[in-house]
């Protein structure tokens, strides 16, 4: 099976949350043989990740970044790559945990972390993240 993938531009505005979705869902109809449940995993982790660009990520000037993704599907596995041309992200994506019950956030990165090999690296003036999902099925 060649590799099939999805090239994605976009600022980081809620707007790109509705593009990455959409970009899936035509990725799932030309990777038919992707599981649901490595679907569903991956598709979590990624709207985590997209979801705290969109509320956090900042250029220095205050401005939403700027977001390329690309999306792939290999025999072993779903993979995504985005960079941001925003100030170093203060997380370590390393020691994402879980929050208290009762905590109202602080839940994405621990949640794709948990579902899928998450790495977050500052680079090229920006930050690039990498989640991979490992295809069970």
């Amino acid at each position: 099976m060649p590799v099939i993938a999805r090239d994605i531009r976009y600022p980081g505005t809620p707007t790109c949350l509705e593009v990455v979705q959409d970009a899936l869902a035509e990725l799932w109809s030309d990777a038919p043989d992707v599981g649901p449940t490595d679907r569903m995993l991956f598709e979590t982790a990624l709207v985590e990740i997209v979801g705290n660009l969109v509320e956090h990520a900042r250029r220095p000037d205050g401005h939403p970044v700027d977001v390329h993704m690309q999306i792939f599907v290999h025999p072993d596995r779903v993979e995504a790559r985005m960079h941001d041309n925003g100030v170093p992200a203060p997380v370590d994506s390393g020691a994402a945990e879980m929050p208290d019950e009762y905590a109202e956030g602080g839940r994405g990165l621990a949640l794709a972390a948990a579902v899928t090999d998450l790495a977050h690296v500052r680079e090229d003036g920006g930050n690039t993240w990498t989640i991979v999902r490992h295809r069970s099925d």
